[in-house]
């Protein structure tokens, strides 16, 4: 797992062989990062389905009510496929353009 601290939030990339590794790598670090906004960056290397997708679900919905923001970024998936609550993009450019408007709606309070 690498993890780059970029201007607005915190970006962390896949370096194990496996899926499941990185998702344990994340799953064991996921606190130290409460107050981050957060781009989880999953290799396409990596063997994963859709349902290890959705084991990110529940990260999503508590950042969501911590206040931050949290977006996977894999461009081998279909993000129609899974819940409006799960931000799935396929480049860095989009993940950071959802940050934004994240941002923008609470501040407007939505």
């Amino acid at each position: 797992m690498q993890i780059k601290e970029a201007t607005n939030y915190t970006l962390i990339s896949s370096d194990e062989d496996s899926f499941k590794e990185f998702q344990k790598s994340v799953f064991k670090k996921i606190n130290d990062f409460d107050k981050n906004h957060l781009i989880i960056q999953i290799s396409e290397e990596l063997s994963i389905d859709k349902k290890d997708f959705l084991l990110f679900l529940k990260i999503a919905e508590q950042k969501k009510e911590n206040g931050t923001s949290f977006v996977v970024l894999n461009s081998s998936v279909n993000a129609d496929d899974f819940a409006e609550n799960l931000n799935i993009v396929p480049t860095l450019q989009e993940a950071e353009d959802i940050l934004e408007m994240e941002t923008i709606e609470r501040e407007l309070g939505f």
